[in-house]
């Protein structure tokens, strides 16, 4: 069998069975790839200029970038669960419980069409979505540490529970009565923009900061390309994953904070389907799905690339019941290139 490559992301952490070409090119090679969907993006804006010259408008680009907001920030969660070798399918059924756990929580039971406790007051809404989300993500993090079982089959039940749950507590409609709290994200504008592209890009900044620059944040590539020898070189690999799996689904939380202010109200399917939107978006960022390599920038450019896909279809006129189609033909064609210009293909 073909030696594999240690990604360039990782610390230099020995691996046996390895071979690490030079640093150099390892470095080249890795930033070419985080830049690879900027051309892409270009032809997109281009194809929506010919397909109609509204598309190009500053509106309907603003309003690309904020539907962007909301699945972003499951893209960055997911991608670094990716990265460090584990999967959250769960991520999707979080944004849609953790707000309704909260309203349920905080709206009386009277005055309404939605009768909820009314237990705590409105104004910790915002704080107590984010702990639901932190407290999911400790769930799957604990059962994926400590109990051993594997994440995508845990995850996949916990998407099941957790809609369920969504739908139980909301009797499967949407929920109109939102605490002014739980819209102000998605509905102020700070600056001249929408106060989610300025939330969302400090925490993309801080992320790309993060794993670039930080130890703790580099050791996601390590625990992802190989766990035991990153456990190995000193690397406290469960502490690490709990941590991220806490801060994928308080992202989670806060994508649903957002989507929640940007429309209004909680919708009886608020999230349902994301998954496969982050997965391609991920994936043709040049997130591995194998773990240890990608990168935050190349996942972001991966949701802008998506969502200027769709919006494309969007002024042709093409029918929503296809996006699915294209996310999926996305993720097989992104699958296709990643395996042939990992140099995997020949193994």
């Amino acid at each position: 069998m073909t030696d594999r490559v240690v990604e360039q992301d990782s610390p230099q952490v020995v691996v046996p069975g390895r071979v690490a070409p030079p640093r150099g090119r390892r470095v080249w090679v890795a930033r070419l790839r985080d830049f690879s969907l900027i051309p892409v993006i270009g032809l997109l804006l281009l194809v929506g200029f010919i397909v109609s010259p509204n598309f190009l408008t500053a509106g309907n680009l603003t309003d690309v970038l904020q539907q962007c907001t909301e699945l972003s920030l499951l893209v960055l969660g997911e991608a670094m669960i990716l990265i460090a070798g584990r999967m959250d399918l769960s991520l999707e059924s979080t944004v849609g419980v953790a707000p309704v756990l909260a309203a349920w929580l905080v709206i009386p039971a009277h005055g309404g069409r939605f009768a909820g406790l009314g237990v705590l007051p409105t104004w910790s809404t915002v704080p107590l979505c984010l702990l639901i989300g932190a407290l999911i993500g400790l769930i799957n993090g604990l059962v994926a540490t400590k109990i051993r079982i594997n994440a995508f089959i845990w995850t996949l039940g916990m998407l099941i529970a957790l809609r369920g749950l969504q739908l139980g507590i909301s009797g499967g409609a949407s929920i109109f009565e939102v605490p002014a709290s739980l819209r102000y994200l998605g509905h102020t504008a700070w600056f001249g923009q929408p106060a989610s592209l300025w939330v969302c890009g400090l925490i993309f900044l801080v992320g790309i900061v993060t794993l670039g620059w930080f130890r703790h944040g580099r050791s996601l590539y390590a625990i992802g390309g190989n766990a035991e020898a990153a456990r190995t070189a000193g690397i406290r690999t469960d502490r690490v994953l709990l941590i991220v799996f806490m801060l994928a689904s308080t992202l989670a939380a806060l994508g649903g904070i957002l989507y929640v202010g940007h429309y209004g109200s909680i919708s009886a399917t608020q999230g349902q389907g994301w998954i496969f939107q982050v997965f391609a978006a991920a994936v043709i960022g040049g997130v591995s799905l194998n773990g240890g390599r990608g990168s935050l920038f190349g996942a972001l450019t991966g949701v802008v690339a998506l969502q200027l896909i769709i919006n494309v279809l969007t002024f042709a006129h093409v029918p929503p019941a296809w996006d699915q189609m294209v996310d999926g033909v996305i993720i097989l064609m992104a699958l296709v290139v990643s395996r042939f210009t990992s140099g995997e293909a020949q193994d």
